[in-house]
């Protein structure tokens, strides 16, 4: 019942709303650094990006610390709809000049001129002294999006499926909201979007436990388990493969675009509910600055 209430929220969130999102990239994953003011490109193309974020987190959990990182993007675009991209992640304060690299490839379709789609396979390559954060718990994802656009706002269902040295499987509804500003700032080529967007995430959690099995030595020595546990427990205590809601949030980006460019601020307000497992987890506002640049051939 409680799947059904936010599902319902989702809806009436669209109702209410009125005007058209469009998207700059191919995909815009839970885990992967993208500009939220995304255009579908149907075209030969070549997009970079440069990202901040204030802390990691996957697919609504966080680490016992924060970890602010830098990433670079850089995606093509085949005119077939085929696309590959790569991801190279920085975490700060740790010894590797890149602790994560991100390699894969896709396919853009579409059903209508509404209704686009598109499927992706990612994998997740992190250096031998990279900084432990949650999301080393799993090396491939196979993610399958689907969005509508219902001219008033734009909702997506997404499902992802992780596997490596833990298995787990999502699904994430999305609703944004595109408001576009009538006025120039600059020059008569520029102009601010802002795009709010609310998202739920279900899923399972393996991730979370056996991320806590292989790092008990450093989270105990942290202070990362959940108030009351006087032992370590072990990760097969929890019910970790129940399919449950893991993660609510609300997000706000601005954005200033130019035909080319788009440089984008967001914050985000994240709820975990439902946490299995020893990790302490924590309502969390999530900081990022994403410059995007998008060449056409």
């Amino acid at each position: 019942m409680k799947y059904l209430f936010a599902i319902l929220f989702l809806i009436i969130c669209n109702t209410v709303n009125a005007a058209a999102l469009s998207l700059r990239l191919p995909f815009d994953t839970v885990h992967h650094a993208s500009a939220d003011t995304d255009t579908v490109v149907r075209k030969q193309s070549l997009s970079l990006l440069v990202n901040y974020g204030s802390d990691i987190q996957f697919f609504g959990r966080t680490g016992p610390v924060k970890y602010p990182y830098a990433s670079g993007d850089a995606i093509y675009n085949f005119k077939s709809g085929v696309f590959v991209y790569g991801s190279a992640v920085q975490v700060f304060g740790y010894t590797p000049v890149v602790d994560e690299v991100d390699l894969g490839a896709g396919y853009l379709y579409k059903y209508s001129k509404s209704f686009t789609g598109t499927i992706s396979y990612t994998r997740f390559i992190f250096a031998d002294d990279a900084a432990d954060v949650i999301k080393s718990a799993s090396s491939n994802d196979i993610n399958f999006k689907n969005a509508y656009d219902w001219k008033f706002a734009k909702s997506s269902v997404t499902f992802d499926y992780l596997f490596g040295d833990a298995n787990d499987y999502f699904i994430t509804l999305n609703t944004t909201k595109h408001f576009e500003a009538n006025w120039s700032i600059f020059n008569d080529n520029d102009y601010v979007t802002i795009d709010p967007a609310i998202s739920v995430i279900f899923g399972t959690q393996n991730f979370v436990g056996r991320y806590s099995s292989e790092h008990l030595d450093g989270l105990d020595r942290d202070n990362s388990y959940i108030p009351g546990l006087d032992v370590p427990p072990s990760f097969l205590d929890y019910d970790n493969g129940r399919f449950n809601a893991l993660n609510y949030s609300i997000k706000l980006p601005i954005a200033y675009n130019m035909p080319h460019y788009t440089f984008e601020a967001s914050w985000k307000y994240s709820i975990p509910v439902n946490v299995e497992g020893a990790l302490k987890n924590r309502h969390e506002i999530f900081f990022n600055l994403t410059f995007y640049y998008l060449f056409f051939k």
